[in-house]
């Protein structure tokens, strides 16, 4: 595979969509994993329609990203009080 045929393979699998909200990097980087969130739950998805995964494992997968991507909101100070008084 040429690197022109894995650049567009890439790009198809992993589309990113521009930033369109206010400029902060904890913005921007939040952004990334929400898309990340997204990608992965269209896998998970996908794999429990195909029978490949049981609904009990989606969910528990489903569950951990979400866990995860709240961790990362927090971690960032997204929508606390605190936060919200810098805007």
């Amino acid at each position: 595979m040429t690197h022109s045929d894995q650049s567009k393979k890439n790009r198809f699998l992993y589309p990113h969509s521009r930033y369109r909200g206010p400029f902060r990097p904890e913005y921007l980087a939040f952004n990334a994993n929400l898309e990340e969130f997204s990608h992965r739950a269209s896998y998970i998805s996908g794999l429990l329609s195909a029978g490949k995964l049981s609904p009990d494992q989606a969910y528990k997968d489903l569950k951990n990203l979400w866990k995860q991507l709240k961790r990362s909101k927090k971690a960032m100070g997204i929508g606390t009080e605190a936060q919200e008084s810098k805007d």
